[in-house]
């Protein structure tokens, strides 16, 4: 189950420039693509001459082409025209709320009469020329909620991660899990230990030394529907931690924006923002390949898992101290379906 009154990142804007896209988000088959002036449009992905995927089609003078008898759509979901037909009495088909932001595409799957652009979380490190930012995109067979408890509790790093991102202390060192509001917020600080091979590269990068103790931290914050940033970083031991002065430290935000497609497949928007040597574009390709490996582990993990949940549906999991992140997210979002589902719905995250 997902909220559906809220925003979801859909896709990138260079993935909509040549062609028209279509991708499923909870549920609903959508096209994406730019209509006049290069404004972005979403509508349902589905003519209404014979039910042809318009997503197969072209873009053509800023009109949705259906690939299968060259029906033109507008934006608006209105048939401009058909060669040999008159349109004016054409059902409309469904449009969806879509913004431009941040360098992502956002979408609003529910009720229109709902959608505020204002309710697009801002992002910093996205229109800061402070920042630097790399990232990408998979497509993975499983619930989103699997990644989210993924995310919220990062004890399986030393595990799935144990040649890039691992150690034994994240083990060692207990996890705080806090809730304010409709955020969920872990944290875990690890002092003067050993930084592994991924932050090593960075510390490199920043032209810090990588064969010292350093301090590490993790601070994992989930708001809804599904978009989790993890405040992570290192600095050399006894210069203040995560408060360390920018000359002692690497320090970066984990970007993670989890898009459902079905109850058991999702889109995952995964990247790296950081805020040392922001000019060094060698060094944002470095670290999204580092990144891209270490989240194509948990992609093989989620999907095995998702297959073995399916499999015995009836088997119930065990809810440890370590879980909490993932419980406390999940509440929320039971929460705002429950609400979405009444009878007087409001906006679910107004």
């Amino acid at each position: 189950m997902f909220p559906k009154n809220t925003w979801y990142v859909a896709c990138t804007p260079t993935e909509i420039d040549d062609k028209p896209l279509g991708r499923k988000i909870c549920g609903e088959a959508i096209v994406f693509y730019r209509g006049a002036e290069g404004q972005v449009a979403a509508l349902e992905d589905f003519c209404p001459h014979r039910g042809a995927q318009l997503s197969l089609g072209q873009v053509c003078e800023g009109q949705l082409v259906c690939g299968y008898h060259g029906l033109a759509m507008g934006c608006d979901g209105k048939t401009v025209s058909m060669p040999g037909q008159r349109v004016q009495g054409f059902p409309k088909i469904r449009s969806y709320p879509v913004v431009e932001r941040h360098g992502f595409v956002w979408v609003w799957p529910g009720d229109a009469a709902h959608a505020d652009a204002a309710l697009i979380p801002h992002l910093e490190w996205a229109e800061s020329p402070e920042w630097a930012y790399g990232g990408g995109m998979y497509h993975i067979h499983c619930d989103y909620r699997l990644m989210i408890d993924n995310l919220m509790d990062l004890t399986h790093e030393t595990y799935v991660h144990t040649t890039s991102i691992g150690q034994k202390e994240i083990d060692q060192t207990p996890v705080a899990t806090k809730t304010e509001g409709s955020t969920v917020v872990t944290s875990r600080f690890m002092e003067n230990v050993m930084a592994p091979p991924f932050w090593r590269a960075n510390l490199r990068g920043n032209n810090l030394a990588d064969d010292v103790p350093v301090d590490r931290w993790q601070v994992c914050r989930f708001t809804p529907p599904s978009h989790i940033l993890i405040e992570v970083g290192v600095a050399h031991a006894g210069k203040g931690g995560y408060h360390a002065d920018p000359q002692h430290k690497v320090h970066a935000v984990v970007v993670d924006f989890l898009t459902p497609e079905t109850e058991t497949s999702m889109w995952y928007f995964w990247g790296m923002a950081r805020n040392f040597n922001v000019k060094d574009k060698a060094l944002t390709a470095q670290i999204r390949e580092g990144q891209a490996k270490v989240f194509a582990e948990d992609t093989a993990v989620l999907e095995a898992q998702q297959a073995n949940l399916s499999r015995y549906p009836e088997r119930k999991l065990l809810m440890l101290n370590i879980d909490a992140g993932g419980v406390q997210s999940r509440r929320i979002l039971d929460r705002l379906i429950a609400l979405e589902q009444a009878p007087d719905q409001q906006p679910a995250l107004a």
